[in-house]
């Protein structure tokens, strides 16, 4: 099944690609990613009940993407799969199952450079389904981590000249067209809520990036807005039932990014404010605050140690708990996702302090260690702030340029605090994670 639908996906990429003219230095490429991670779950995400038993799975993604590059064109498609193996039976009634699309597109974007190649300042914009990354990924970031990733459906404009670069972004969701009024559902179904707005989309998203490079890194400002379908709580048959109103909950975001070299002292922070209203209404002013310093031992060995801060609310409130907006938690706040990821913490905010060991023997070999002490940013009713620590191990081995492995394992020491903010009865204290992952991405055309 799957052979028959990559082949037809392939060709129809190819079909496509193949009507766009090949003149003066046109560039025609096609990649692809077969991606498996096998995962051993006991406890990621949030500790587990000490009667639950651990979880064990592989999970897939296969990409195919295909890009074409001319004069003044960009244009990008990548089309997906993700599955978990044995989510579908071996063989599929269409007839009776008419439902099962499992094929997405990623992306499908066109980049348009409005002024001429020859010019040192290039003005472009690009138009459609995109990935959004600036600077570590912390707020806006492609999640690529997780097997679907993150893209937006927007419009980027893009100014660049010399070490400077300004981009302006834009996007504005809607369910489906209609003949009369824009009330958006927020929560399209299956939306994986890797942010404190718990899987609500945006209506609206604005923002302005503004970096520039110099001899040491690079430092940027964003600034960030983003808006919420305003809705209420019906109670039917006894349920809660969430109605969509006309209107809008606005919020804002402000941001400063640093990351300089000194020689073999390397410098990251992060300073960032955020004000309005949350997608349920509620009111915002949180902060987010980190560092990291990394030391060059020796060519091969990095040492670091690092800092995060986010503000939290007091007393069941959660006016001060700031959200990371659409980054990637999975890279910052410890790789068993205990926050900001797909299982929330409450709103208490983020104390967490942490070591870090990068060790690369060899062109092929590279091995991370990382451990991490957690604490509530704000107080806990009946409960201390200690949230437990963590242990991360992660290893990297390139087969070839093509052919990669990667296996981790992690541990983590939970508290009665942190399952109380989780709301895990009887939870267990150790729990612990592993994986092994294949990644696959091979070039098929470059022409």
């Amino acid at each position: 099944m799957y052979n028959k639908m990559h082949s037809r996906c392939g060709t129809a990429m190819l079909l496509l690609l193949g009507g766009l003219p090949l003149a003066g230095k046109a560039q025609l490429s096609l990649s692809a990613q077969l991606r498996t991670r096998t995962e051993f779950r006991d406890g990621q995400g949030a500790p587990l009940p000490r009667s639950a038993k651990p979880a064990f799975f592989t999970s897939q993604r296969t990409r195919l993407s295909a890009g074409f590059t001319t004069n003044r064109l960009k244009f990008g498609l990548s089309v997906q799969d993700v599955r978990v193996w044995g989510q579908d039976v071996s063989t599929i009634n269409k007839i009776s199952t008419q439902d099962n699309n499992g094929l997405m597109v990623h992306e499908a974007w066109a980049e348009v450079r409005l002024t001429d190649t020859t010019s040192l300042h290039n003005l472009s914009f690009k138009i459609g389904r995109q990935e959004l990354n600036y600077d570590d990924g912390r707020l806006l970031g492609n999640l690529d981590w997780l097997q679907q990733a993150r893209r937006h459906d927007a419009l980027v404009f893009r100014y660049s000249s010399g070490s400077w670069q300004a981009d302006v972004g834009l996007a504005y969701a809607q369910n489906r067209e209609a003949a009369s009024g824009t009330l958006y559902q927020g929560t399209p179904p299956g939306a994986y809520p890797a942010n404190t707005n718990g899987g609500s989309m945006y209506k609206g998203l604005q923002y302005l990036h503004i970096s520039r490079k110099n001899t040491h890194g690079q430092i940027s400002l964003l600034a960030l807005a983003d808006q919420f379908p305003r809705f209420h709580v019906d109670t039917i048959e006894q349920k809660p039932v969430k109605t969509y109103d006309a209107g809008v909950h606005s919020r804002f975001t402000a941001a400063a990014y640093a990351q300089q070299t000194f020689g073999r002292l390397s410098l990251t922070g992060n300073v960032a404010y955020q004000g309005g209203r949350y997608a349920d209404g509620g009111t915002v002013e949180g902060w987010l605050l980190s560092g990291q310093a990394l030391y060059a031992i020796t060519p091969q060995l990095k040492a670091g140690v690092g800092t995060d801060y986010t503000t939290g609310g007091k007393s069941g409130s959660r006016a001060k708990a700031f959200d990371p907006l659409y980054g990637t938690p999975h890279k910052f706040w410890g790789h068993m996702d205990y926050y900001y990821a797909g299982n929330t913490f409450g709103a208490t905010g983020l104390q967490d302090y942490y070591l870090r060991f990068l060790f690369k023997p060899g062109a092929r070999w590279s091995l991370q260690a990382d451990g991490h002490r957690f604490f509530s940013a704000s107080s806990i009713a009946m409960h201390n702030r200690d949230y437990g620590w963590e242990a991360d191990l992660n290893a990297q081995f390139a087969l070839t340029p093509v052919i990669g492995f990667e296996a981790g394992y992690s541990y983590y020491r939970s508290t009665l605090p942190l399952a109380a903010v989780k709301a895990v009865n009887n939870a267990a204290r150790s729990n612990q994670w592993a994986y092994l992952m294949i990644n696959i991405k091979p070039s098929l055309l470059l022409k």
